[in-house]
């Protein structure tokens, strides 16, 4: 996926409101911009990181910047755009990069299903087989290991449940956790935050829901799911 050609560069000032975060630009101005990642953001939101804005020019948009990267105070970059995991799910597996999720003809998104008439992030199709792939961004770091949620995730809870049922009724049935952001060696379910999702995610995958996991690598202007990484006992 490629980057705004022009992001601006400025220092963190603060994040709040969940979508607000005041930003001191190279040039001295201050500016608000959206801030497109619900998560807590544990971790990277400290005052004077280093950070990369887009900017949208259309007159009608509330606020005008978008907060797209930061850097953490290891110096380790982060993708902060949490709703564009699943265009990079998306483009990886289109160019051949998961290699566990090859051979399908066709990809649809948003494609309703479950018993609580949630959308799936990626339908899989060939012939009759279906694969229904959920993806999840990954950014938070504990030391060297990366986890998911950093928040409580009730949301969460329920796709896992709806993935289980999915592979109970035969189709195959996929947790994809996007790690958008460089570091960490290996992946763990957060528990000490959200025991019931840590719980579930064991459940699921004692159920055969399988848990795939692949990092970012940043290269320039473009972005892209790269290196796989593995699950910790």
């Amino acid at each position: 996926m490629l980057l705004d050609s022009e992001l601006i560069e400025g220092s963190l000032i603060k994040r709040y409101k969940r979508f607000l975060a005041d930003v001191k630009l190279e040039n001295g101005e201050i500016v608000t911009a959206h801030c497109p990642n619900t998560g807590s953001m544990k971790g990277y939101k400290e005052e004077g990181l280093r950070v990369w804005l887009s900017k949208n020019n259309n007159p009608k948009r509330k606020l005008a910047y978008t907060w797209e990267m930061v850097e953490d105070s290891s110096g380790e970059k982060i993708f902060v755009y949490a709703a564009k995991a699943n265009t990079l799910v998306k483009e990886a597996i289109e160019v051949g990069k998961i290699k566990e999720l090859q051979s399908y003809e066709k990809i649809r998104t948003e494609v309703k299903y479950g018993s609580q008439n949630s959308r799936i992030d990626l339908l899989l199709e060939k012939d009759n087989e279906k694969c229904y792939v959920e993806v999840k961004s990954v950014t938070m770091k504990e030391g060297d290991i990366l986890m998911f949620p950093d928040s409580v995730s009730t949301r969460g809870q329920k796709h896992l449940q709806e993935l289980m049922e999915v592979k109970e009724r035969g189709d195959r049935a996929v947790l994809f956790f996007a790690v958008l952001r460089e570091g960490g060696n290996g992946f763990l379910p957060a528990k000490e935050i959200d025991p019931v999702y840590a719980q579930l995610l064991q459940e699921a995958r004692e159920k055969g829901v399988e848990v795939l996991i692949y990092q970012v690598c940043f290269k320039e202007l473009e972005i892209s799911l790269e290196t796989k990484i593995d699950f910790r006992s």
